[in-house]
C-alpha cells in the first residue's frame, strides 16, 4: 500500500466523564472516504503485583459491559489531571487490593482494541509488597474479592477463562514468561 490515510473531519457523538466518542471521516490512499466510529480515551494502568510467596494478586469484580464477575489484576484510567501512569498504577494498587509497593518496572505498553479505541494500557509489575487499608473506588470495588494466587492456580484461572481480559493475560505472560504453555 502507499499513500497516507487522513482524517478529513471528526464530529464528537458522545462525551462521558472517561471518554468522547467520535465520528471520523477518512480518506484513504486511493482517493476513497469512509467513515469511523472511535473511543477516545486517557489512557490507563494495570499493576501485576507479586508477592514475597510468587504469588500473583487479583480483584473479582463486576463489569457491568460483560455482565458478569471477572478475575482481573487491578487496574484504572488515566483521569486524574497531571497523574503520571506510575502514580496511578500505585492508587489503583492501594485502591482494589490495599498494597503498597516498594519495587516497580514498567513491563509494557499496548493498545487492547485499536479498531475502535486509542487507549493505551501502561502495565506496570510491583514487588516489595505492604498491607494497606483498601480504597475501593465505586461499588465494583467495594462488592469485590482480593486473592493471591500461586502460578498453577493463576493457570487455572486463565485457562478456565475466568480472566479473559487482554491485560491480565500479557501481564501475567511478560513477568511469569511461557508459563501458561506448561502442561
Amino acid at each position: 500500500m502507499t499513500g497516507d490515510f487522513s482524517v478529513r473531519s471528526r464530529e464528537t457523538l458522545l462525551r462521558s466523564h472517561v471518554f468522547r466518542v467520535d465520528r471520523l471521516v477518512v480518506e484513504a490512499p486511493d482517493g476513497s472516504l469512509f467513515e469511523r466510529d472511535v473511543a477516545a480515551h486517557p489512557g490507563a494502568v494495570a499493576v501485576l503485583a507479586v508477592n514475597g510467596r510468587g504469588e500473583v494478586g487479583l480483584i473479582h469484580q463486576y463489569r457491568a459491559t460483560v455482565g458478569r464477575l471477572c478475575w482481573e489484576i487491578p487496574a484504572g484510567t488515566l483521569d486524574r489531571e497531571g497523574e503520571t501512569p506510575l502514580e496511578a498504577a500505585k492508587r489503583e494498587l492501594v485502591e482494589e487490593l490495599g498494597i503498597a509497593a516498594g519495587s516497580w518496572r514498567e513491563i509494557g505498553r499496548f493498545m487492547n482494541s485499536p479498531g475502535w479505541t486509542d487507549q493505551v494500557m501502561v502495565v506496570f509489575e510491583a514487588r516489595d509488597l505492604d498491607e494497606r487499608p483498601r480504597d475501593p473506588d465505586g461499588p465494583e470495588e467495594r462488592l469485590a474479592e482480593v486473592a493471591w494466587f500461586a502460578p498453577e492456580a493463576l493457570r487455572r484461572v486463565l485457562r478456565a477463562e475466568e480472566a479473559l481480559d487482554s491485560t491480565t493475560a500479557v501481564a501475567v505472560h511478560r513477568v511469569l514468561g511461557g508459563f501458561l504453555d506448561e502442561r
